[in-house]
């Protein structure tokens, strides 16, 4: 049996659609407790504003699905309009650390960047759009369907890049993933990363583990091992990588380097050479 089927063979799910058309202006959506919210957007432009505070804009056809169903609201611009699926999903509670826990805050999916996913949401476009008898059970029974491509696609990309979407757009995490990305070597701490967006130390690391399912320095520290990578096959010496990615000795390097990986550098730059 395969993972995902392992992991939700016990499990259940409900999807209930309780929205197809076209919307205009603010809508806000409450929290549920045990409930996801999936919004499939056909054609129009919108923006999908979570109540941590993430801001996602989308003007092609996508998937947005929050797991969790926190608050959140969508915009959409003055005289325009969208056509959109709204669904609730229902989870069962212990599902709640079993499966809606291990994903992002929430996941963004262009639809017409996968064959798969493009062909599961055209069909419930033309059931949600064309008045056939059996709509409604219909719909709710291909959302069921569609939620597993979801987790297909989860386990297919990866759940760090999408968590990474979280952490890129969010007002205030996004300027500090830039920086961390391109100064990874500098003497970055909890505190001073708190401070770089004007948030209490204990408030930014839930909010920055909340969106990256990792710990700030957890993060730092697998940028600077991946840098350290780079510079390593440049032919660049152990001392010098050290300092480039913040080690202050190469000794410190070589120390965190064999807990992340099982070798010291130079084991790793000759596996490397050899493959």
């Amino acid at each position: 049996m395969d993972e995902l089927s392992a992991l939700l063979q016990d499990l259940d799910f409900n999807a209930e659609v309780f929205f197809s058309g076209s919307l205009c202006g603010l809508e806000v959506f409450e929290e549920q407790e045990n409930t996801g919210s999936l919004h499939m957007l056909k054609s129009g432009s919108m923006t999908m504003i979570t109540e941590q505070g993430h801001q996602l804009t989308v003007d092609k056809p996508a998937v947005i699905f929050l797991p969790s169903g926190s608050q959140h609201r969508i915009q959409i611009k003055e005289l325009t309009e969208a056509e959109l699926v709204c669904a609730n999903i229902q989870f069962q509670t212990r599902q709640k650390t079993t499966l809606v826990d291990s994903l992002p805050k929430f996941l963004c999916i262009d639809i017409e960047q996968d064959e798969v996913i493009n062909t599961a949401a055209q069909s419930i476009f033309d059931e949600a759009f064309n008045r056939e008898h059996g709509r409604h059970l219909m719909i709710n029974r291909l959302c069921d369907i569609f939620i597993l491509h979801i987790l297909r696609y989860v386990i297919r990309t990866g759940i760090v890049e999408l968590g990474m979407l979280a952490a890129n757009t969010h007002p205030q995490l996004a300027k500090l993933m830039q920086a961390l990305t391109a100064n990874p070597e500098q003497p970055w701490a909890v505190e001073t990363m708190a401070e770089s967006v004007a948030m209490s130390r204990s408030k930014f690391a839930a909010l920055f583990k909340d969106s990256l399912g990792q710990a700030p320095m957890e993060y730092l520290t697998d940028l600077r091992l991946n840098k350290a990578k780079q510079l390593l096959t440049q032919d660049k010496p152990v001392a010098v990588v050290a300092n480039a990615v913040g080690y202050d000795s190469p000794s410190s390097l070589s120390r965190v380097f064999k807990q992340r990986f099982g070798i010291t550098p130079k084991q790793w730059l000759k596996d490397q050479v050899g493959g």
